[in-house]
């Protein structure tokens, strides 16, 4: 039997959108949903009952920054990650594998898995799908995700491809040995999920508590994507997942990418888009048909002054901003536009955010962090809603953020 259950409850008539409700050990969530991501077993900054009040119903937590500290014996000891961290919701956790290409610098990738250099100790940490699995059914997440190879996207010298430096790192490491060949890197990834999602199968101790998603590489090349897809979805798995996405390629890309593979996926099984991302791709991911999404955006931006809105980004830093009395957000309901709603009196005015960057006080952060929090999950819900009603042109004009996503 599966750990978790996915009931779709609404679809759209003019796209592959639909609002469903996965229900999982530690509770249910709404679809479709955005995880904030607590990497290290924290949302940064924010205690989990203020992640909670954001509209948050699931987090996101990472295998292998809790596999270098504090270690996933000592997690599963104390209860696992939700005693750990005190949140009694659902979570999910990255398989590791992704950091394989954001940390290319500090590791290499073979047949059988990835040796990453620790970041912490300088310590050699061996990665295999046996282990990846090993460490997640430690850490007791709900939903856990199969060990992959991610390749880069797209070749560094594709026409119009933006520098990314985690391309440009993944591109250095794959062609120690020779001359990088990245339709070949494309199809050695491939083999190499599949293989490895076989085997994290097999390894698998937990699936009547711990639902496992396998995950779609392909980089930018449909075809690739389609034969990823035919295998990985010719295992029985709880759900799917589009991985390498949003890891350097334009957004045109990414829709391109997400609509064309998206349908791919067993239509009965919750999809997950995997670090994804700004309103626009949310909107064109939910409208090809994805359920789930995560990113560090709303968090890391917080933290240097950054905040969403509808219209489009807000750099508190700046210094029009010096004498500002509004709110963040005039009409936004978190903790820092609407104090009122949460129990204390007056808003945080953009002055007073930009006068504790400006002095590195840590409450500057968590109020934008908060904010921008609440602006994803309400963003998602407004999805949800629409996917009822089918107005798309009305949430693009409450949202015109979004619009490149229509």
């Amino acid at each position: 039997m599966s750990a978790i259950s996915f009931q779709i409850t609404a679809r759209s008539a003019s796209s592959g959108a639909r609002v469903g409700r996965v229900a999982t050990p530690h509770g249910w969530f709404d679809t479709p949903a955005f995880m904030p991501v607590g990497t290290r077993g924290s949302v940064k900054g924010i205690h989990p009952s203020d992640v909670a009040a954001t509209g948050a119903q699931i987090l996101l937590n990472n295998t292998y920054h809790l596999l270098l500290r504090p270690g996933p014996e000592l997690i599963s000891r104390l209860g696992g990650v939700h005693r750990f961290m005190n949140w009694d919701g659902p979570i999910l956790t990255d398989s590791g594998g992704y950091q394989a290409f954001s940390l290319a610098d500090a590791n290499s990738v073979d047949d059988d898995g990835v040796t990453f250099k620790s970041h912490v100790d300088g310590a050699s940490v061996r990665l295999t799908p046996e282990r990846a699995i090993e460490v997640q059914n430690l850490l007791g997440p709900d939903i856990i995700m199969a060990f992959d190879d991610c390749p880069p996207p797209i070749a560094e010298d594709d026409p119009g491809a933006p520098v990314d430096p985690r391309r440009t790192a993944a591109a250095r490491r794959d062609s120690r040995r020779g001359v990088y060949d990245h339709g070949a890197r494309l199809d050695v990834a491939n083999e190499r999920t599949i293989r490895w999602l076989e085997r994290c199968v097999r390894a698998h101790r937990r699936p009547d508590e711990q639902a496992l998603f396998g995950i779609v590489q392909g980089g930018a090349d449909l075809g690739r994507r389609e034969w990823c897809a035919a295998r990985v979805c010719g295992l029985d798995l709880p759900g799917y997942a589009i991985g390498g996405v949003a890891v350097g390629e334009p957004p045109e890309e990414i829709a391109r990418i997400v609509r064309h593979t998206a349908p791919l996926l067993p239509g009965d099984r919750p999809r997950y888009l995997m670090g994804v991302g700004y309103e626009r791709d949310l909107l064109a991911a939910v409208r090809a048909g994805v359920d789930m999404f995560d990113c560090v955006l709303p968090t890391r931006n917080g933290r240097n002054a950054n905040a969403f809105t509808r219209t489009g980004q807000v750099r508190l830093r700046n210094l029009r901003f010096a004498d500002d009395p509004l709110p963040i957000e005039p009409g936004c309901d978190c903790a820092a536009c609407d104090p009122g709603r949460h129990g204390w009196r007056g808003h945080f005015s953009r002055a007073y955010i930009r006068h504790l960057f400006q002095c590195e006080e840590m409450l500057g952060p968590i109020l934008v962090s908060l904010h921008n929090l609440r602006h994803f999950q309400r963003f998602m819900a407004e999805l949800r809603q629409t996917i009822t009603t089918d107005d798309w042109e009305g949430f693009v004009t409450r949202y015109p953020v979004a619009a490149p996503g229509l």
